[in-house]
């Protein structure tokens, strides 16, 4: 990715994707075939859209989300784009049972991800973090696009702080970085 080049946001409203994905219809994500079918079916469709993509995964109708399913749709979703240098993925629509699952895969899995929750304009952070990760990616969302040294600015670390924080963040595609540069992921 070089620097100004966007990511391409991708929606998947992971309720209209079930029946596609599986037999019938239903806003209950429970059991492993069921996350394996969806995460296929999204996989599936990551692989026509190329590269610099956003994934957003829209969980506004889903009712309930088990661990197992949570495991094959977020974390090995996640695992599979880990590798990508140039693929991004955003949670939409997160209520608080589901953020219990994901946490705990992402958890399990050593993973981030950044979520949005039901009518909240706020991103948050799900899964493994620390205190500076989070605080760097707060601070990146109010700021917008910028380097270490404004962020050690802002937040009076020094330089080396807020890059470490930024790389974390960025190893773990929770923000864009291109010659230094990192910004925010665009929300939907």
């Amino acid at each position: 990715m070089t620097p100004g080049e966007q990511v391409i946001p991708v929606a998947f409203n992971l309720s209209t994707l079930v029946p596609r994905s599986v037999a019938s219809l239903y806003s209950h994500l429970v059991t492993r075939p069921t996350g394996q079918a969806l995460r296929l079916g999204i996989e599936s469709q990551i692989e026509e859209v190329g590269s610099f993509c956003l994934s957003v995964l829209d969980f506004s109708q889903v009712v309930v989300l088990d661990y197992s399913c949570a495991d094959e749709v977020v974390a090995k979703l996640l695992l599979r784009v880990a590798v990508e240098e140039d693929h991004f993925v955003l949670l939409s629509g997160v209520t608080e049972s589901h953020q219990d699952a994901i946490d705990h895969v992402l958890e399990r899995h050593n993973l981030s991800v950044e979520a949005l929750a039901a009518g909240d304009p706020a991103p948050r952070l799900l899964g493994v973090t620390t205190p500076d990760v989070v605080t760097a990616f707060h601070a990146i969302q109010r700021l917008g696009a910028g380097d270490a040294k404004r962020l050690a600015d802002a937040l009076s670390w020094t330089v080396e702080r807020a890059a470490d924080a930024l790389q974390s963040l960025a190893l773990r595609r929770l923000i864009q970085a291109a010659g230094g540069t990192y910004c925010p992921l665009p929300l939907p």
